[in-house]
């Protein structure tokens, strides 16, 4: 089995970390680059108008780190339901001319009120999820403006003001609602009797507004005019600042404290890329609080022993032992995982050879291990296992352009609206949720407990995968919650073992796990071979698992986007 490989390369001069992608540990030097000849960028998203908004940016001149937050900003209008700037998120960018991969935290933080007892009732239990996520009380401190800060300050080409221009349009002269929008706003209908702000954006004649009908959203428009115009600071301090304030203070449901300290102090942090060989590339993600990059290549080099490729899509036996491994890794994420700034995670131990090697060990081809257990990596400390609330919501997007340089972020306000709250014409999230309610399990400490200034965990996993010379050849994420991490290593397993091209690896069935059962997509073909993978051992239902998986792929001598099925999403080319 090959040496496994971790980043720990750290720029010095900013509050990025970026690495060379096929280097060694510890080592600065940059990988030799064969030149590609002159191409056309590419962008990619859930919504066909963000999709726009990012060609658009390619088309005046902009850059990969431009139009990605073109798109981020246009998602805020156009798909409120799954991001935007009152939330947060992680990207990684592929910058061309060092040959590094860099990441950026923009998770959103606890503010200084929130205890480890926030979600715990007067009975002393874990509130009930409907109940905690609903206004002031689950919001965190909105970081994707200081992302966008970061991100345009070091790569970008056009002027700040620019980046602004299409996601103003939308929210100035309105657009329609798409189906997706009908189905979310349906399903709140009647949450919604406590938020008068979002009811008067997006309701008419007394309901929710449907398909085809307009949103308008001037208040948002002003907001982003005013951030244009001023900067970053614009969006957390003054007026802007003090609407945030109000609105968790003024709530309905669940009044909460968030202060101008807490804004003004948020700050994006270093992380190191977390990355791993496989099949002669290498995977890289982002790293703690989220649990992404390290649940995939764990789930990747459990895999590593079985040939795949030789098994191939069509035949259970590969199922069967992505669910094993799955389930093994998903066990680590539950005991392990969480904000490196509070507590010990162990991410290069459960990366390492040996560890991945005994894992591997417990997945049998031929019968399902049946318990899945969190085993004991190197430097890991005793820790109890919790789960999180964690619920299916997000967006991903992916832009590369002529020069070459990648983004691929994964952006979210977590559940469907987030808090509900509206602040400035945006949605506040409701990330807070995203901790363990119970702050101790069995006499010890849950490592995702509440903290104030502490990171929820996350599954968020923009992914950027590099050849052996260490070009980026593949750059893809997705919604879903707990789920992203199988949507995007189902895609991973599709393209470099299966041999797919992107779309097509999209395209194949998802699988997740609940309670003691497999999971696969209802109508799929996996679902057809349900009694076929149940032979296993374990008992398979189908049900339905939708994805947003986002991306672009180089192929011979040119970037291809792609972009789910199940979604209204759209790749264009510059």
């Amino acid at each position: 089995m090959k040496r496994i490989i971790t980043f720990i390369v750290t720029l010095v001069m900013l509050p990025l970390v970026s690495c060379t992608p096929m280097e060694g540990t510890g080592s600065a030097v940059a990988v030799q680059e064969t030149q590609r000849p002159a191409f056309r960028g590419v962008v990619s998203s859930a919504d066909p108008r963000a999709t726009a908004a990012g060609q658009e940016i390619l088309r005046k001149g902009g850059s990969a780190a431009d139009a990605a937050m073109a798109m981020m900003l246009t998602l805020t209008v156009v798909e409120p339901q799954s991001s935007g700037i009152g939330g947060g998120g992680f990207l990684l960018f592929h910058d061309t001319k060092s040959g590094k991969i860099t990441t950026i935290d923009g998770r959103e933080t606890a503010p200084a009120s929130a205890d480890e007892r926030r979600f715990v009732g007067a009975d002393g239990k874990p509130m009930r999820f409907i109940d905690a996520f609903q206004g002031g009380h689950s919001v965190g401190v909105p970081g994707n403006m200081r992302l966008m800060e970061q991100t345009h300050r070091r790569w970008g080409k056009l002027p700040w003001a620019d980046i602004f221009v299409p996601a103003i349009r939308h929210a100035e002269q309105g657009y329609e609602v798409n189906a997706v929008l009908q189905s979310r706003l349906g399903r709140l209908r009647k949450i919604w009797a406590n938020f008068p702000e979002a009811r008067k954006i997006y309701w008419q004649d007394g309901r929710p507004k449907r398909r085809g009908e307009t949103v308008r959203n001037p208040d948002l428009a002003r907001l982003l005019r005013h951030v244009a115009e001023n900067g970053a600071d614009a969006f957390y301090t003054g007026k802007a600042g003090q609407g945030i304030i109000a609105a968790l203070a003024n709530a309905k449901v669940n009044p909460a404290v968030i202060t101008q300290a807490d804004l003004s102090a948020y700050r994006v942090v270093p992380r190191d890329a977390v990355c791993l060989p496989y099949r002669g590339y290498k995977v890289c993600g982002m790293g703690p609080p989220s649990s992404g990059a390290t649940t995939v290549l764990q789930i990747l080099g459990t895999l590593r022993p079985f040939d795949m490729g030789a098994l191939g899509k069509d035949n259970p036996q590969s199922w069967h032992l992505i669910s094993e491994a799955m389930q093994l890794a998903y066990a680590d994420r539950a005991k392990y995982l969480g904000d490196p700034g509070f507590v010990n995670v162990p991410v290069k131990g459960m990366l390492s050879d040996g560890y991945l090697a005994s894992r591997s060990a417990l997945v049998s081809a031929d019968s399902s291990l049946g318990t899945y257990e969190a085993g004991t990596p190197p430097g890991s400390e005793k820790r109890t296992v919790a789960r999180s609330s964690e619920v299916a919501g997000t967006t991903h997007f992916v832009a590369v352009d002529s020069q070459g340089n990648v983004a691929s972020m994964t952006s979210t306000v977590e559940g469907a609206f987030g808090s509900q709250l509206i602040a400035n014409g945006f949605f506040l999230n409701n990330e807070l949720t995203d901790f363990t309610f119970a702050p101790e399990k069995d006499g010890a400490p849950v490592a995702n407990r509440v903290q104030p200034g502490k990171r929820p965990l996350s599954s968020m996993s923009p992914t950027i995968v590099y050849d052996a010379s260490g070009q980026p050849v593949l750059a893809l994420g997705s919604a879903g919650g707990k789920r992203i991490i199988m949507h995007v290593t189902k895609t991973l397993i599709g393209v470099l073992d299966f041999g797919l091209p992107l779309q097509d690896a999209i395209a194949l069935p998802n699988i997740y796990y609940g309670g003691d059962a497999v999971l696969v997509e209802k109508g799929s073909y996996l679902a057809a071979m349900a009694g076929d993978l149940s032979r296993y051992g374990q008992t398979v239902l189908t049900t339905n698992l939708p994805s947003k998986v986002n991306g672009a792929q180089w192929v011979e001598d040119r970037w291809v986007g792609a972009a789910d099925p199940r979604s209204p999403g759209v790749a264009l080319t510059e």
